[in-house]
């Protein structure tokens, strides 16, 4: 049990007490003046009657109260849902733009890559021809210095 609830059923029973030890002086009759008349009536019940009809309209203040809270509290985690909706569609739109941004990236790299490979693969080709033609070229060179050679022995020779 709370605390604040202990203490009111503690305070309701010490009234309570009371009201059963002095009932006899409760009930004694007493003029009461009213403002416009005047009644015979017992004090003691009609405070008793007034403290009950505050308690009861204190318990309809709380039971509103709680109902008004209990209201609020549901529309705020309503709220609080459709919050958390739209955040989770607004980061799965970023994971998605995310992913097309990735994917676009990745085909250009890929295709810079190709474009790159092509020429490199071009430029082997060209300098593999063009060192096939220097050997040619140089084997020619030779076998024409050779020749040249054969040709000034042979008149040496003979």
């Amino acid at each position: 049990m709370k605390v604040r609830t202990l203490l009111l059923l503690i305070v309701l029973i010490v009234i309570a007490a009371f009201t059963a030890l002095n009932w006899g002086v409760f009930m004694a009759p007493a003029t009461l003046s009213l403002g416009i008349a005047t009644v015979q009536a017992p004090l003691g019940l009609v405070m008793l009657g007034m403290l009950a009809f505050l308690v009861a309209l204190f318990l309809v203040f709380v039971v509103y109260f709680q109902t008004s809270l209990l209201l609020d509290t549901r529309r705020n985690a309503r709220e609080l849902q459709v919050s958390r909706e739209l955040a989770d569609q607004a980061e799965a739109s970023r994971f998605t733009e995310l992913r097309g941004f990735l994917e676009e990236a990745l085909k250009k790299q890929a295709d810079t890559d190709a474009e790159t490979r092509a020429a490199v693969l071009a430029r082997l080709a060209q300098l593999d021809r063009d060192l096939r033609a220097a050997i040619e070229e140089s084997g020619n060179t030779i076998s024409a210095y050779i020749g040249e050679l054969d040709d000034r022995l042979e008149r040496t020779k003979g």
